[in-house]
């Protein structure tokens, strides 16, 4: 998918008609004003950080979760999916490395969660997502255990419940490669398709600050 942060519409543009048909946001903010000045078509997915309080303007931006992190938020997701009628996809976000500084849930708080979200009528459970640890280009190969202990938990959950669980969302820029070979279905690309970020966030045209005031966040 193409990660557009911190780049204005016309990325989503340059993706679009480059044949990329998902787009990639970490924030609801930034999209809650870019998504309605981009083309339309792009399917879009919310990759970063999920606050309980931004559920609802979120559930009306994007149709996919890679970052549902714990049953709270997953059951603050259902409660409003099913108020307003939507029907997301999630992926839960697992910390396969460890680091403090990663968000994700445990491994082994992965089966409970799963077990709440089969439950979720108005939620489907796609898969996984998880973040391997920043490395050097020359040292890639050591994110391996990273992205084979997610698609091996994947595969444990699909035996223990008798169901499919087909998205599998790692790799980046840096180590993107290694995941599509350890059996990444998504991998969240930015800087290799449209050079580095910008210093600064692109900021809303005044005419744009009316897309987040139509949102009540609770």
């Amino acid at each position: 998918m193409a990660v557009t942060k911190t780049h204005g519409p016309e990325v989503v543009r340059e993706a679009w008609d480059a044949g990329l048909r998902i787009v990639g946001e970490n924030k609801v903010q930034e999209a809650a004003w870019k998504k309605p000045l981009s083309v339309g078509g792009p399917d879009w997915h919310l990759i970063g950080h999920l606050q309980k309080n931004k559920v609802r303007p979120a559930l009306e931006l994007f149709s996919t979760f890679h970052s549902v992190d714990s049953i709270p938020l997953l059951e603050r997701i259902q409660r409003v999916a099913e108020e307003i009628g939507a029907r997301p996809s999630i992926l839960l976000e697992v910390n396969m490395s460890g680091e403090r500084s990663k968000d994700g849930m445990r491994p082994d708080d992965v089966p409970a969660a799963v077990e709440c979200a089969l439950g979720c009528p108005n939620v489907t459970l796609e898969g996984f997502m998880t973040m391997a640890p920043f490395v050097p280009a020359d040292k890639v190969e050591e994110t391996r255990p990273v992205f084979a202990g997610l698609r091996e938990l994947r595969d444990a959950m699909e035996a223990e419940f008798g169901a499919s669980f087909p998205r599998l969302s790692m790799g980046m820029t840096n180590d993107y490669r290694v995941a599509v070979e350890e059996g990444a279905t998504w991998i969240r690309l930015g800087t290799v398709l449209f050079g580095e970020r910008p210093k600064a966030r692109p900021a809303p045209p005044s005419d744009a600050d009316d897309c987040n005031l139509s949102f009540t966040l609770v």
